[in-house]
């Protein structure tokens, strides 16, 4: 089936009618949420309005892949070099998901939208840790889209903690070297029960992974808008979607 949707970016500059077909939709969407300070800076406002305004732009997001039929939904919340951002900054960034959560998880629920997480919880506030775990908690058993949070994340030291678990069980004779392959790499991932992600999207303009999802991101459909985060909406997701449809993944091959 076909849905032809028109979409409007950049105020009335510009208008297109997307073709998007509900039989290729991408299972697993990867967003690198970038632009908030820069957003706030061209508003004159201070950058924690800018992540504030994200937030938002993050329930816009999941809502629009829920309609879309997306299955997997993973968002780049922090990064384990964003500890090097100004302290105050920090905190606010800190809070947001016991705010986010707090606003919007009966909703979630009531869209049997499941939470997840991904990333290390060392370092992380308590009030965080423990927002994120009971809202995992409250929805582990929805079976609808799920919502993966990327917090404290990096995929160097996703990609070294892998290596040193397989290393151990080589050491203990539990393995042998040949043992080692991608499928027994991708088991010890922390997307061990997701598939890699179809198509990445990153805001802003920057057009680098910024150490993000490294292995799984082999053969994903790259898709960048110069549009901030904070302004990213529905439309912006179909015309990522209408654009990953255009393409032929070959994945190493002649297809």
């Amino acid at each position: 089936m076909i849905k032809r949707v028109r979409s409007w970016w950049n105020g009335a500059e510009k208008q297109e009618t997307l073709t998007i077909s509900e039989d290729n939709i991408p299972q697993h969407v990867a967003i690198i949420m970038d632009g908030n300070g820069r957003w706030a800076k061209r508003l004159g406002l201070p950058r924690i309005a800018g992540h504030q305004n994200g937030m938002k732009a993050v329930k816009r997001a999941t809502i629009a892949a829920d309609e879309l039929g997306i299955k997997y939904l993973t968002m780049y919340a922090f990064s384990t070099e964003n500890w090097t951002r100004p302290k105050e900054e920090v905190d606010f960034l800190m809070r947001l998901p016991q705010e986010f959560l707090a606003i919007e998880l009966d909703e979630l629920i009531e869209k049997n939208v499941r939470i997840r997480m991904m990333g290390q919880e060392e370092k992380l506030p308590s009030h965080t840790v423990n927002a994120l775990r009971e809202a995992i908690r409250l929805t582990e058993h929805n079976t609808g889209l799920v919502l993966n949070f990327a917090m404290n994340y990096g995929s160097r030291r996703e990609m070294t903690d892998c290596v040193k678990q397989i290393a151990l069980q080589v050491q203990s004779g539990e393995l042998s070297a040949e043992d080692i392959t991608p499928e027994l790499i991708d088991q010890h991932m922390l997307t061990v029960d997701m598939p890699d992600p179809d198509l990445l999207i990153r805001t802003s303009g920057e057009l680098r992974l910024s150490n993000f999802m490294l292995w799984q991101l082999a053969y994903s459909e790259l898709w960048f808008t110069d549009i901030y985060w904070p302004e990213f909406g529905k439309q912006h997701l179909l015309e990522a979607v209408a654009e990953y449809q255009r393409r032929t993944r070959r994945y190493g091959g002649l297809k």
